[in-house]
């Protein structure tokens, strides 16, 4: 998507001592004319790499002193239902200048492009200027992650609530929300690390800067924290259905066990037909009975005994885990 007519345009700051050059895809052109002013700094090495590749990228140029720069692409937007669906900017950094093709200032929640103009007058140099656009990007993340805090908060209480498969659905689903905007803040980090690197402390001490580095910071951390929550609902759900399951499995389990004796004598009988002497007896009946309900009460007292029935979690001593 094309620039807005007032963004197509070269952007001078703090008495012209650095720039901004804010084009959109389609002004290749323009990229070529940069290239013949800035010779020296490879910026047609840069078309090439912009031209090939449409995902992250980065490298860090410190060959030659005072020419040092920062070139790459940066994905800052994508759709969580579709992997294709996701907006990217290609930026090139030096002290004295630098350029961005494909920012999208229309999508929803990148800042308004005159206030971000103003921020920028306080920058003294290029790379701060760049700090404070990645320092509105992530501004825009952190403002997701807290929309994210409130589903996950109203999450943990529907796992106690109203626990179902549909409830485990929805974790794995925030789960690869945060993995997603994970991706998305990971590359912001190491962009501001090869500032670090191509700059050096010239930069690390300007206030925007700054503020940049501890909105990534804050960013990271907050995912890091959401992270092990995610994994300690997952592992819960985990250990309430495996403990379900060991339910199920034992009640199964008992009632064949219980029933045994009831086919074994009922299986021994039918083999043996024409030599049962209890069918002549006057109580046979009642005595097959009576060896039957025996045999089953004598196994139920084994099995409870053993602890097959009630609390599965609840041993037979106290104070021991296992026994």
């Amino acid at each position: 998507m094309g620039l807005a007519g007032d963004e197509k345009m070269e952007h001078k700051f703090h008495d012209e001592e650095w720039k901004w050059y804010q084009l959109d895809d389609t002004e290749t052109t323009k990229i070529v004319e940069l290239a013949k002013q800035y010779s020296s700094l490879s910026l047609e090495e840069w078309k090439k790499d912009i031209d090939r590749r449409n995902t992250n990228f980065l490298k860090v140029d410190t060959s030659v002193r005072e020419e040092e720069k920062v070139s790459g692409a940066l994905v800052y937007q994508q759709n969580l239902g579709k992997k294709d669906d996701f907006e990217i900017f290609n930026f090139f950094i030096t002290k004295t200048f630098f350029v961005t093709t494909g920012l999208n200032f229309s999508n929803e929640g990148m800042p308004v492009h005159s206030t971000l103009l103003k921020h920028m007058e306080y920058a003294d140099n290029a790379i701060e200027g760049f700090a404070i656009l990645l320092g509105e990007i992530m501004k825009r993340n952190l403002i997701k992650i807290d929309q994210f805090e409130l589903r996950l908060n109203d999450l943990f209480w529907k796992v106690k609530e109203q626990n179902s498969t549909t409830i485990l659905e929805e974790i794995y689903q925030c789960r690869h929300e945060l993995l997603v905007a994970k991706h998305l803040m990971m590359p912001i980090r190491e962009i501001k690390m090869s500032l670090d690197e191509a700059f050096g402390d010239s930069i690390v001490e300007t206030m925007e800067y700054q503020r940049t580095c501890k909105r990534i910071d804050r960013g990271l951390m907050l995912i890091e924290g959401y992270e092990q929550e995610m994994d300690t609902l997952i592992n819960l759900e985990e250990v309430v259905s495996s403990h379900r399951g060991n339910e199920i499995m034992k009640t199964l389990t008992v009632m064949t066990t219980l029933f045994t004796p009831v086919m074994a004598w009922g299986a021994l009988w039918g083999m043996n037909f024409d030599h049962m002497p209890e069918l002549k007896w006057k109580f046979g009946y009642l005595i097959s009975l009576i060896l039957i309900g025996g045999t089953t009460i004598a196994l139920y007292m084994l099995l409870k005994k053993k602890g097959w029935f009630g609390d599965i979690l609840k041993g037979k001593k106290r104070n021991t885990f296992f026994k």
